[in-house]
């Protein structure tokens, strides 16, 4: 059994920071992408930033600038550090990995539960 629990998430006033965590655990073998999407109310999930094993992090253009993506792959988990926060942030944020599990060769796809980030103007 595979889980991703996330923590890091409150509330917090324009222009404050934030940092988020997800830790993915079970019987992962090896995990190729861990990626933050987010869900603000009455709209699509969206991709936040994501990072590949040995690659360089992409992130959406409305936050390049503001968040950082990092990774330990020693402890399979991967941290979203938030800076000059926004009300339009204000959202469910969820993890994302993509992962091979013991026993298998196929490649899984796991989402954590979601933590929620508001942020106050």
């Amino acid at each position: 059994q595979v889980q991703l629990v996330e923590s890091g998430g409150g509330l917090v006033q324009a222009g404050g920071s934030l940092r988020l965590s997800c830790t993915a655990s079970g019987t992962i073998v090896s995990i190729a992408r861990m990626s933050w999407y987010r869900q603000a109310p009455g709209k699509e999930r969206e991709l936040v930033a994501t990072i590949i094993s040995g690659g360089n992090p992409n992130y959406a253009d409305s936050v390049k600038g503001r968040f950082t993506i990092s990774r330990d792959n020693a402890k399979d988990t991967v941290y979203l550090q938030m800076n000059s926060l926004e009300s339009e942030d204000t959202a469910v944020y969820y993890c994302y990995a993509n992962l091979k599990k013991t026993g298998t060769e196929a490649w899984w796809a796991y989402w954590g539960q979601g933590t929620q980030v508001t942020v106050s103007s």
